[in-house]
C-alpha cells in the first residue's frame, strides 16, 4: 500500500529510516548498485523527498504499528 514519507530519522546501525503517515518505518538506504537513492544521503535529498510515497509491505501485511 503506498504511503506518504513525513519524515526521517537514523536508526541504532546509523541507516535512515523513512517515517511513514501509516506510523510505519522504512529503511531507506543509499547503497549502489543494489539499491540507487541518492537523495536520502543529504538533508536537501530527504526534504525533497517527503510526501512523496513508498510501498509499505507492513501495511500490505496488517502488521501493527510498532512493530
Amino acid at each position: 500500500m503506498k504511503q506518504k514519507i513525513v519524515g526521517y530519522h537514523k536508526d541504532e546501525f546509523d541507516d535512515w529510516v523513512a517515517e511513514l503517515d501509516c506510523h510505519h518505518g522504512q529503511h531507506v538506504r543509499h547503497n549502489p548498485p543494489f539499491i540507487d537513492r541518492p537523495w536520502v544521503v543529504n538533508l536537501e535529498g530527504r526534504n525533497k523527498n517527503l510526501g512523496k510515497t513508498l510501498n509499505c509491505v507492513k501495511c500490505d501485511e496488517n502488521t501493527p504499528i510498532g512493530n
